[in-house]
């Protein structure tokens, strides 16, 4: 009778120990197989534009059921999903020229200019003095726009550039190109300069746009390694790097079109990860060199500073003011305020100025005061970051900021809320990426004012449902503490040892600590052997 009990029970557990097993794969096979409907959906949005609207659409449904499978697989077997549907997601998007934007054959001739030892912000593209740089993939002989004597400029991105703030007609070289507002100076600053140099010096002869393409995607593959193990190295979740990697949103405006905001976001990224480590006056000031370094290559960055101020605010001003200052340096000595580039005419052209921009508010507050109601949110929201925010987590308080910025200003261009998909991949809060998604509707306002209440809503559910935690960030309240995971011992004293000492006692007898550590069960007892992967943090 022992025997065949103890034969019967080892039956039950063995089916038991089987089902686990057999269970856990299917988030696996979900998450590459969403990752391949991802990549199958961008590459027909590039290589068929007339379909790229209803394939845009698909691939931010499969994204959303992908994250959110990644984020109920174990890390050992998300880790390389995410990098390599990240790989994938690059590679489709880069197979094709760009589609919804010209603003890379821009970069490629500022690269050239400054290749050729040029100031790029002396001359308009159409100047004579560099008539001689001038190839026939940039400059065809029938391109979207072309320049005559006379100062006339046609096609969809010419701009009204020369007829009122550009160089007279005779001043310019007739032609036909593919850059667009040829009549005016470059608007991009010195880092974004720099990139688009080396870019060109690296570039084979006649190969077109594929080498800034790639850059970007390299850049955006970057990012994607760089949060996976500084999510991980904070104690966080590294998972939570899919919401960036996966994004169609990284894919089209990264791999596809190339933008240079993908250099900002590694950049802030970068920053924003060496400023929440430590708070050594080093560290800091690394933190701040590299944001300081963000701002120069996108000036959306700057978003970022409000959240970070509290962390020795003295060091980073100086020190981020000195890497601003010595990346701008060279062309002030060179060009003078010309430094500033057609910057002052962009912003005036988008109706920053006349309050046309900020669609949202100009349906209760009409023409100039809606700039004025901007500039009074985006205040408010910025004190109010700067007041709250946890210094160990300035991601919080940037994530609040882009967000207002983003909801504010209702960009037609996609491509300035890459910011935002980066911060929401170290914060958490996926609802923020309603905003992003709401970038591919154009200039029509209706994606932004149906966005706003998802954001409204998800952080009012997450609030009700985490009633006990932090809520300091402009009312929205913190992500789900499993979103943390066992983080590294801090190597060397630190100055705040009293609140380090308290938050590494937490993390090492916490849920998080336990389900991570497989020594765990000498401290927690038997209940830490049913936790060996840590919960998918709540987003």
């Amino acid at each position: 009778m022992t025997g065949w009990r103890t034969r019967v029970a080892a039956g039950r557990r063995g089916a038991a120990d089987h089902a686990p097993r057999t269970s856990r794969w299917w988030p696996t096979a979900g998450c590459a197989g969403a990752a391949a409907v991802v990549t199958g959906l961008l590459l027909l949005s590039v290589q068929e534009p007339a379909l790229a609207g209803l394939a845009i659409s698909a691939a931010w449904l499969a994204f959303a059921a992908g994250a959110w499978l990644v984020l109920r697989t174990t890390p050992r077997r998300a880790v390389p999903l995410i990098l390599l549907g990240a790989i994938a997601i690059q590679l489709a998007a880069l197979s094709a020229p760009p589609r919804t934007s010209t603003d890379l054959y821009r970069y490629i001739w500022d690269g050239r200019v400054q290749a050729a030892g040029i100031d790029p912000y002396r001359y308009v593209p159409a100047a004579p003095q560099l008539a001689r740089l001038r190839d026939a993939f940039l400059w065809p002989a029938h391109g979207p726009i072309c320049i005559t004597a006379s100062g006339v400029s046609s096609g969809r991105d010419a701009g009204p550039e020369l007829a009122r703030r550009g160089a007279p007609g005779s001043a310019l070289t007739p032609g036909c190109t593919r850059i667009n507002r040829p009549g005016v100076h470059t608007i991009y600053p010195p880092v974004a300069e720099a990139y688009f140099t080396v870019v060109d010096e690296l570039s084979p002869h006649g190969s077109g746009s594929l080498p800034i393409q790639a850059a970007a995607a390299c850049c955006a593959i970057a990012t994607a390694v760089l949060l996976l193990a500084g999510l991980r190295r904070l104690g966080r979740d590294p998972r939570l790097a899919v919401l960036w990697a996966w994004c169609p949103l990284t894919g089209l405006e990264a791999g596809n079109n190339a933008h240079v905001d993908v250099l900002a976001a590694f950049l802030t990224t970068a920053a924003l990860l060496t400023l929440a480590r430590d708070s050594t006056r080093r560290r800091t000031a690394s933190g701040a060199v590299l944001l300081g370094l963000a701002i120069a290559a996108k000036i959306t960055p700057i978003l970022a500073v409000p959240a970070v101020l509290r962390r020795r605010p003295a060091t980073l001003a100086v020190a981020g003011a000195a890497a601003t200052g010595i990346v701008y340096l060279p062309h002030l000595l060179a060009v003078g305020g010309g430094v500033i580039g057609f910057l002052p005419g962009y912003l005036e052209e988008e109706g920053y100025g006349s309050g046309h921009r900020f669609q949202l508010l100009s349906i209760i507050v009409p023409g100039r005061w809606a700039t004025l109601a901007a500039v009074t949110v985006l205040a408010a929201v910025a004190v109010g970051v700067l007041r709250g925010t946890d210094p160990d987590q300035p991601w919080r308080g940037a994530l609040a900021m882009t967000g207002a910025a983003t909801a504010v200003t209702t960009s037609p261009f996609p491509w300035y809320a890459m910011l935002l998909v980066v911060l929401v991949a170290i914060d958490g809060r996926a609802e923020w990426l309603a905003l992003a998604a709401a970038g591919y509707l154009g200039s029509d306002p209706v994606g932004y004012a149906a966005a706003l209440p998802v954001v409204a809503a998800a952080s009012l559910l997450r609030r009700l449902r985490q009633p006990g935690e932090d809520r300091r960030v402009a009312g929205i309240p913190m992500s789900s503490d499993a979103t943390r995971l066992p983080a590294a011992r801090p190597d060397g004293p630190r100055r705040d040892a009293p609140a380090a000492r308290q938050r590494w006692t937490k993390a090492r007898n916490g849920p998080a600590f336990e389900a991570g550590d497989p020594c765990s069960s000498r401290r927690a007892g038997p209940s830490a052997h049913h936790s060996a992967a840590p919960r998918a943090p709540n987003i």
